[in-house]
């Protein structure tokens, strides 16, 4: 038993100890009572045992212990550790100096269990640190009022820690993940595998992959939630390009195998529209060949139309687009008011052969890269089919076209034209019929001989093609007749176009064998108003009359014939002419 005494000679706190074995066997570890002299004056039993075990060098430091505590009247404090087969012993020493200085009670704790338990406790930490860094990327807890309470890794994020703790989980996801927020960050069991997307700082979306688990109370109330988050975003995206690659490579397989199991080589580019406007979700799709065209000692790629599926904007959208592609482009983009284009040059051999249009109403869907590159992969394929259409073409053009200017002869413009105009009668758009007759021509061939007549021909054809669009139709009917269907066009597009062409038939001029007696072009003009009931043979009268009006009158003008209520009652408008 220990008391606190006074009376000590140097003015200090004195300890009585009274040695009976009874007390200082009640201590539950080793006690012992050492003399000044290094000496046990008394022990319990554990003491006893510990002095005889304790290696020499440990008993020393103890000692000098308790000549240190006499010495300065005050307890001291040793930790030993004492080593035998591989095993240690943490002791904590509590020596405090007797009354009469005579020695020093010696209390002796064992911390070598305490020791380990806090050794592994730190381990387990840093175990557990670890594991949560290797494995996830986030960790999070939330408290029972359902705010961040603990958060770590948020460097993923671009957080500090502060800025997410206190805060609802809901703050830092994307729209419409709220539900998930509940499942997730307020768990009511364990769950794992749930895919989360938030918001970095920078306000970039980021994919987490997590597992969460409620916390539980003592009476077993929820009062939060804990769990871990991996960064998938990388992955999610990985498997996105993945998936819209099969997606491209399903619609190209698509495409490809619908136009490929056409068995007439014609119909091959209309199937092939159809295929793409569905494939990609588009309003039309125009499908464009290429043919050479000579003008002025040169030859350029002029293109038609191979094929046309679905609604399409004005022409005059479209051919500043295949400009752009005639001129080196592969893909382009452009667009009006009403209509958004996308168009792609499509080849053969590493030259260009056609061109693919695809045509989407403003107020729809953008165009996408998937888009892009996938008409792109289906424009390369498309270049195969038009050549094959084009070598098809040329065999069947053999029988429908002019021998000397390669433009269609009467009866193929005659079927092209009943075609066309049975589609403006469904669709219920203009178009304008002109027929074109030279004046003077024999004079040509008199004078200068047939073979002058011929490159006058071939003139008159280069003037009609550069005149008119890819949409057009031009046809040699027969002798120094031409015909040009003009598609889409009114009353005001055909006389601008009409026009254009006197003007350009000014280079006719360098065949004329008579000075007095040019040759020049008279043109006549018959508008289909998709609102008047008229055939195509009435439409076509029309237009011959109008034009054998300008031979009557003058020459070397235009005449634009009455609507057909009007036909037989007053005679063509006519325009200009020269004696």
């Amino acid at each position: 038993m220990l008391q606190d005494v006074q009376g000590s000679s140097t003015g200090r706190p004195a300890l009585v100890v009274d040695l009976s074995a009874a007390v200082i066997d009640t201590f539950p570890g080793p006690a012992l009572v050492i003399g000044i002299e290094g000496d046990v004056v008394f022990a319990n039993g554990r003491g006893a045992a510990l002095s005889q075990s304790m290696p020499g060098e440990e008993a020393e430091l103890m000692r000098s212990a308790t000549r240190r505590a006499v010495t300065d009247g005050v307890c001291h404090r040793l930790v030993l550790e004492l080593r035998t087969d591989d095993l240690m012993t943490l002791l904590d020493l509590t020596v405090m100096p007797l009354a009469d200085d005579s020695g020093a009670l010696v209390l002796i704790r064992d911390q070598t269990l305490e020791q380990n338990l806090r050794a592994a406790l730190i381990e387990s930490r840093k175990r557990y640190k670890d594991l949560v860094h290797i494995s996830s990327d986030v960790a999070w807890e939330v408290g029972a009022d359902g705010r961040i309470a603990f958060v770590s890794g948020v460097e993923t994020l671009g957080y500090r820690p502060n800025e997410m703790v206190g805060h609802s989980p809901s703050e830092f996801l994307t729209e419409g993940q709220d539900r998930i927020a509940v499942r997730f960050f307020l768990t009511q069991k364990p769950i794992e595998d749930v895919e989360i997307w938030m918001r970095r700082a920078d306000g970039r979306p980021v994919c987490l992959m997590g597992a969460a688990t409620p916390l539980l109370g003592p009476d077993s109330r929820w009062v939060g939630a804990r769990g871990v988050c991996r960064d998938v975003t990388d992955e999610r995206e990985r498997d996105a390009v993945l998936a819209r690659a099969r997606y491209r490579e399903g619609m190209l397989s698509y495409v490809v195998r619908s136009f490929r199991a056409e068995v007439e080589p014609e119909n091959m580019l209309d199937v092939a529209a159809g295929t793409m406007s569905r494939a990609l979700s588009v309003d039309g799709c125009q499908i464009f060949r290429t043919h050479a065209f000579h003008r002025g000692g040169t030859v350029a790629d002029q293109f038609t139309v191979g094929a046309v599926y679905g609604k399409c904007g004005e022409q005059e959208t479209v051919l500043p687009v295949l400009d752009v592609l005639r001129n080196g482009a592969d893909i382009h983009e452009s667009g009006s008011d009403e209509w958004r284009v996308l168009a792609a040059a499509t080849h053969f051999n590493h030259k260009m052969n056609g061109a693919i249009c695809l045509w989407r109403r403003v107020g729809k869907d953008e165009w996408a890269d998937d888009d892009r590159i996938l008409l792109t992969d289906i424009a390369n394929q498309i270049g195969i089919a038009i050549e094959q259409v084009a070598k098809h073409v040329h065999i069947v053009n053999l029988s429908r076209t002019d021998g000397l200017t390669g433009l269609y002869n009467r009866r193929a413009f005659t079927d092209d034209l009943g075609r066309r105009f049975g589609r403006l009668q469904r669709e219920g758009k203009p178009a304008a019929l002109m027929f074109v007759d030279l004046d003077n021509f024999k004079l040509v061939n008199d004078i200068h001989g047939h073979q002058r007549g011929d490159e006058a021909l071939l003139a008159v054809r280069n003037i009609l093609l550069g005149c008119t669009r890819p949409t057009d139709l031009v046809a040699r009917l027969g002798g120094d007749e031409f015909a040009v269907w003009l598609e889409g066009a009114d009353g005001d597009a055909a006389v601008n176009r009409a026009r254009a062409l006197l003007e350009a038939g000014a280079e006719l001029d360098a065949f004329s064998g008579d000075p007095a007696r040019p040759l020049q072009m008279s043109l006549g003009i018959a508008i289909h108003d998709p609102a008047l009931p008229e055939s195509l043979e009435e439409l076509m009268a029309r237009a011959d009359a109008a034009m054998y009006e300008v031979k009557r009158k003058g020459k070397g003008s235009y005449a634009v014939a009455q609507p057909p209520e009007h036909a037989v009652a007053q005679p063509p408008e006519q325009h200009g002419g020269t004696s």
